[in-house]
């Protein structure tokens, strides 16, 4: 009988080409809250917990960075997530945007 010879196999690295998640390959936008002279910081705090779902400690802090900084950037998200969180934050009467993020 005839041996048959057993293919080597040598060391070495195999690389696959990396996939990017979607959300990587879409652009993020980014949720800006503006300061104004109206709302009152405790007004404030309580819509960032209500639309965000944070807890006050956060909501406090992006309070005041909006009040001493002027704005503060809340959140990166698809364009979709980024214009109903300015909406909803517009129906609170808050000054929210969003921009391209680079």
């Amino acid at each position: 009988m005839a041996e048959t010879a057993a293919p080597e196999l040598l060391p070495g690295t195999i690389t696959e080409p990396e996939e990017k998640s979607k959300s990587e390959l879409e652009p993020g936008y980014l949720v800006i809250c503006w300061n104004d002279p109206v709302n009152f910081m405790h007004y404030v705090t309580h819509v960032f917990q209500v639309v965000f779902g944070w807890n006050r400690k956060k909501a406090e802090f992006h309070m005041l960075q909006v009040h001493e900084q002027g704005k503060s950037v809340l959140a990166r998200e698809s364009m979709e997530k980024a214009e109903h969180y300015v909406h909803l934050l517009q129906k609170y009467s808050l000054h929210a945007t969003m921009e391209r993020d680079e």
